[in-house]
């Protein structure tokens, strides 16, 4: 295994995406994590007879699967083990399951002091909301992205899952942050968030600026227009802020009439009139191909791109490039595609992303390093412990 956090262990105690998926980057980054589970399964194992459902593989690929029925003194006794050589602990249970189970925070870390301790909620650890089942819908909702998708007429959701996965990549940084400062201080920490304050957080640059500053008035902008624009055979995006690239547009759509325009003359005047300039730009666009289009525009250097469908991906050119997209073999599945991880680092490459483990795939392997015989893990398995 080789990664910038090659060393690092961590035991991930979640379910479904935030957790798994932020114990997922720092594995792609080289960490041993291993994966906690009950008899049963992550629950998101369930939506495929296989047990390994696409968004499963994505968010727990890379890491070794224990099987632990934590309602038994025995599996306590297994994941103290765990705890007291592991670097991290993540989990994402409903607020209070970690304590009465009997492994908070305060708990795990008067038994390794120098252990980062993760907690992922919903809407937080405390308050009127704190109690409810959170799925990102409801995380949406009330952090004002539903608002910001409707454009203040009819509220929509974002159709993905983009709570967890915010709330996953925050976490990862976060726990990359409190191990750079234990490496100053020798000391771990607890660490506390909530997918509710990260989408906040999120949100916050530019879909709450008419709330930033207070003598505003709060003033909210009118809808804005998404800048896709129809072709003859497709969609294509594009846009021009400066007056460079409202030049360019002119030119590139083949109008240099609006150059002269007085509704258009300066940034401000064309935001004012936007309405109408998206309308010229639509009725332009409309007549001919998408590569025409795109072409001109790159000539002129106005920022522009191709609306993708998802299946498209594979055959874009800059994709294809940035060698983003792996294909690997998924024991028990076939073979599958993955995204690789986002950054790359020239000292310490992460390896390209690895499977993702069948349940209590390593029981044995990890009982085993942590001391037990065959004998006593085949005693685990007839006990039902390990499942």
């Amino acid at each position: 295994m080789t990664g910038p956090l090659d060393g690092i262990r961590i035991i991930e105690i979640a379910n479904v995406v935030a957790g798994p998926s932020a114990a997922a980057q720092l594995a792609d980054q080289g960490a041993d994590v291993i994966k906690v589970e009950p008899p049963s399964g992550d629950i998101i194992r369930k939506s495929s007879k296989t047990g390994l459902p696409p968004t499963f593989i994505s968010c727990n690929r890379g890491k070794r699967s224990l099987t632990l029925d934590l309602k038994q003194d025995a599996a306590h006794e297994i994941l103290w083990k765990l705890i007291e050589k592991a670097d991290v602990l993540i989990q994402n249970l409903r607020p209070g399951a970690m304590e009465r189970l009997g492994f908070s925070g305060e708990q795990v870390q008067k038994r390794n002091p120098r252990l980062i301790y993760l907690s992922i909620s919903g809407f937080g650890e405390t308050g009127p909301y704190s109690k409810k089942r959170v799925y990102d819908p409801l995380v949406q909702a009330v952090a004002g992205f539903a608002d910001i998708q409707g454009e203040g007429i009819h509220p929509k959701m974002i159709r993905t899952i983009i709570a967890d996965k915010t709330t996953a990549a925050y976490s990862a940084q976060a726990v990359t942050a409190a191990l750079y400062n234990r490496e100053k201080t020798g000391q771990g920490q607890q660490i506390k968030i909530s997918m509710l304050d990260a989408m906040i957080s999120l949100l916050w640059p530019e879909g709450m600026a008419p709330f930033t500053i207070i003598a505003d008035n709060n003033v909210i902008p009118p809808p804005s227009h998404d800048k896709i624009f129809k072709t003859s055979d497709g969609y294509i995006t594009a846009g021009a802020v400066s007056d460079s690239e409202w030049k360019g547009m002119c030119k590139a759509l083949e109008h240099p009439e609006w150059l002269d325009d007085p509704r258009f003359a300066t940034q401000q005047l064309r935001n004012t009139n936007k309405d109408t300039r998206y309308e010229l730009m639509a009725s332009a666009l409309e007549t001919d191909t998408s590569d025409k289009w795109l072409d001109a525009l790159d000539r002129h250097d106005v920022p522009c791109a191709p609306v993708l469908q998802r299946a498209q991906l594979f055959d874009n050119p800059q994709i294809i490039n940035n060698e983003i997209i792996s294909e690997f073999e998924q024991p028990g599945v076939g073979p599958i595609r993955q995204a690789r991880p986002a950054a790359r680092f020239s000292k310490t490459p992460a390896e390209k992303p690895r499977p993702a483990p069948e349940l209590g795939q390593h029981n044995n392997e990890i009982l085993s390093e942590l001391g037990f015989t065959q004998a006593e893990i085949d005693n685990l398995s007839e006990s039902k412990i390990i499942g």
